[in-house]
Formats: structure tokens, sequence, C-alpha cells
């Protein structure tokens, strides 16, 4: 489980060590990499997230059907929830429907008394990002922090390899907090008979 001291400074005060800079005590401590942080930082935490469906970044709600419906190809729209970063599916009776996202609206040709629901990414709380994905925003900090602080583009480079690798091992990792989905192999057995 997270500690407390998961907070967005300590990440981004990790991140600096890591280059060998130093610590940082706020966003808005005057020193470079404090400055370097307070700009990117979220930048960074937004496209960590979206970089696959993590599922302690996944949540679930029903939508709401909007008024005016879209000028073509669809049927309605629904407003997305405040904190969507990404969509992930629309489902109707738990089954996956064709949509499309314009910007926090989902376009759909869901029926008027359908119960949409969205599975979406959102902007999870440091406190509650496990560990494995805190590792993988640290070193891609890092990464930018070895170029625009420390101005050495192969420590920068190493760092982003770290946190691509991280990141492979994160969602591995991740990926085992749901259940087994079992192969439906009637169709092989079926093709090799016939």
């Amino acid at each position: 489980m997270p500690t407390i001291a998961d907070t967005a400074v300590k990440i981004a005060s990790r991140a600096s060590i890591l280059i060998g800079g130093d610590a940082i005590q706020s966003f808005s401590d005057g020193t470079t990499e404090s400055d370097v942080c307070n700009n990117i930082y979220e930048d960074v935490v937004q496209s960590c997230l979206t970089r696959t469906r993590w599922r302690f970044a996944t949540n679930q709600q029903q939508i709401g059907r909007l008024t005016d419906a879209p000028t073509g190809r669809f049927d309605a729209a629904y407003q997305l929830p405040s904190d969507t970063l990404m969509v992930n599916a629309i489902t109707v009776q738990d089954l996956p429907i064709k949509y499309d996202v314009y910007g926090n609206k989902a376009f759909c040709n869901a029926d008027s008394a359908d119960v949409v629901i969205a599975d979406y990414i959102f902007r999870v709380t440091e406190e509650n990002w496990p560990p494995y994905f805190i590792l993988g925003v640290e070193f891609f900090l890092a990464s930018i922090l070895a170029i625009s602080v420390a101005r050495d583009g192969a420590l920068g480079s190493a760092m982003e390899l770290k946190a691509e690798q991280q990141m492979r091992k994160a969602r591995t990792l991740d990926s085992q907090q749901q259940t087994t989905r079992k192969l439906n192999t009637s169709r092989f057995i079926a093709q090799r008979r016939s």
C-alpha cells in the first residue's frame, strides 16, 4: 500500500534526486528543479495515466443523456464525468456499443430508455497510486529533469529507457488485478475438426 509520503512534491523531489539534483520542498520554492516540476508535473502524470487501462485509475459511472442531439452520424449525446481523462468503453446492458468522444461528450446510438455506462480513466490522487506506477512517473520526470536541469541528454535518454521498462513491468503487475480471462478455444477446435 502506498505511504502517506507519496505526494506530488515527494514524487517530484525523488525524481530530481534520481538525476543528482536537489530535493524540492514545494513546487514554488524558487529552485530550478521546482520550477520545472511545477510546469510539467501534471502533464507527465496525465500522460502516464492514459498510457494504458490502469485498474487503479479506472472508474465506471452512469452517464446522462443530453437534450441536444449530435449534428450527424449519432442519435444521442451523453455528458462524460468531469474527471474523465480517457474513455475506455461505453456499454448498455453490459454490452459495448459504438461511440465517439467529442470534447467532454460521448456520441452514440443508445435509446433514451437505455442505461448508458462509461468506463473511463480518471486522475487518481498520488496517495492512491501503487508503488509500481509511482516509480514509472518518477523515471519519466527524471528524464525531463535530466535534460532541462542537468542539461544531460544521455542521462535523459537513460531515464526515459528506465521509465519505459518500469511502465512495462507496471502494466504486467496492474493486469493481475482482475479475473484472468479464459481463452475461448471452441472456434479453434471446430476449425480443426472441419
